[in-house]
């Protein structure tokens, strides 16, 4: 499309004007004022002067982790994370995880030691004759055998619920209450360690471990496809084992004042994103780019390459699906803001047909390279309508 007799210049060698520094017109771009690195990201024109860009708090970092700090939290509002004490333990780091169950452990040994020192004191067994080295001389059967004092009731203890026994201390027939107390302490024990196996399994097998090798682009493109001006990222993964059922979604976060006056500064806003002509469903075999066309339905149709420069927005996107390995759900998150956008620039091939393997080869060192194209710095509302005056459309 060739724009030049309006506000809607074609470059053969496109600037990302996310890295000029003041209010531009198209206009002010020519060819010799845009170069290019050997990386494929086009570099700021030498007579653009400083512009001070909105610098917007991420609500999702790059990582995909979540920016957001819950405060003011008092009260019986604390009790609920009790009431879900499963899902804490998981969520809490490991060092608190394990601190809770070393405490759990002590106290439950500790607590019940004092009751079989108290079975055995109230049954006599710990007087002195009554200690084991006289018991056979005196006749006396004591409730728990080998028991001198509270060390001795502590290890017992020890041993009845990690089922550890070394043959010397154990329960008789004598105290209906010690057989009692023996179950009580075995049920406890294996709840306990049931509840550590299955936290312990679940912080192992997160399905968030999964997301270290689902990847996102570093910076999103926007240019020209099929005619329409396009906003792009690229989404892949580095493991053979696939996810299955894969969904990629994208939505739009800014502020936003409503007719009654009402500001609505984290306003979302769906964004329709698609793979080849998959839509959001796509078979995840390679790296594949997400497009999201900018029409009327599209709320950056209104907004050209210099109108960015003054947007404060951060786009979030999200991969969800299955792993194939455990079945379970996943999901991968990333974010990028007005300055991460490179208009005039398109993502290079990373998939390659190998010869030798007789497969096909993904290379990732290419996986964050874009080139740039040649793309209208006009809004797509005004390349749309100049389109039409020049009976394109």
């Amino acid at each position: 499309m060739d724009c030049r007799e309006k506000n809607c210049v074609n470059l053969s060698l496109p600037v990302n004007p996310l890295l000029t520094t003041k209010k531009l017109t198209p206009a002010l771009f020519h060819e010799s004022s845009v170069r290019s690195n050997n990386s494929g990201y086009s570099q700021r024109p030498h007579f653009v002067q400083h512009f001070h860009q909105k610098n917007r708090k991420r609500a999702i970092l790059k990582n995909g982790a979540c920016n957001i700090q819950q405060s003011k939290i008092h009260g019986l509002q604390k009790l609920r994370y009790l009431q879900d004490f499963f899902t804490t333990l998981v969520d809490a780091k490991w060092r608190w995880t394990l601190l809770v169950f070393s405490i759990a452990f002590a106290l439950s040994f500790y607590i019940f030691a004092i009751i079989w020192w108290f079975i055995s004191a109230s049954h006599g067994d710990l007087e002195p004759n009554h200690l084991p080295p006289l018991q056979k001389k005196n006749g006396w059967t004591p409730c728990v055998t080998e028991i001198y004092n509270f060390t001795s009731s502590f290890l017992y203890s020890v041993e009845t619920q990690i089922t550890t026994g070394y043959g010397s201390r154990a329960i008789t027939e004598e105290c209906t209450d010690a057989i009692i107390v023996m179950c009580i302490q075995s049920i406890v024990g294996m709840l306990i360690q049931a509840l550590m196996i299955g936290v312990i399994y679940a912080k192992l097998t997160r399905p968030k471990h999964r997301t270290q090798t689902l990847l996102f682009s570093r910076n999103a493109v926007i240019s020209q496809r099929d005619g329409s001006l396009c906003l792009m990222f690229r989404v892949g993964d580095m493991r053979k084992s696939h996810i299955i059922n894969a969904n990629v979604r994208a939505q739009l976060v800014k502020q936003r004042k409503t007719k009654e006056g009402e500001s609505l500064r984290q306003y979302q806003v769906d964004l329709e994103v698609s793979a080849d002509g998959c839509g959001e469903n796509i078979f995840f075999i390679w790296p594949m780019t997400m497009v999201h066309v900018i029409d009327e339905s599209s709320p950056f149709y209104y907004l050209s390459a210099s109108d960015m420069l003054q947007e404060d927005f951060e786009i979030l996107v999200v991969l969800e699906g299955t792993i194939e390995s455990t079945g379970q759900a996943t999901q991968a998150r990333s974010s990028y803001l007005a300055n991460e956008i490179l208009w005039g620039h398109t993502f290079k091939p990373v998939v390659y047909f190998n010869k030798e393997l007789e497969g096909y080869e993904v290379n990732y060192s290419k996986f964050d390279r874009t080139q740039p194209v040649d793309t209208p710095l006009c809004s797509a509302a005004e390349a749309e309508e100049f389109n039409k005056t020049q009976g394109k459309v």
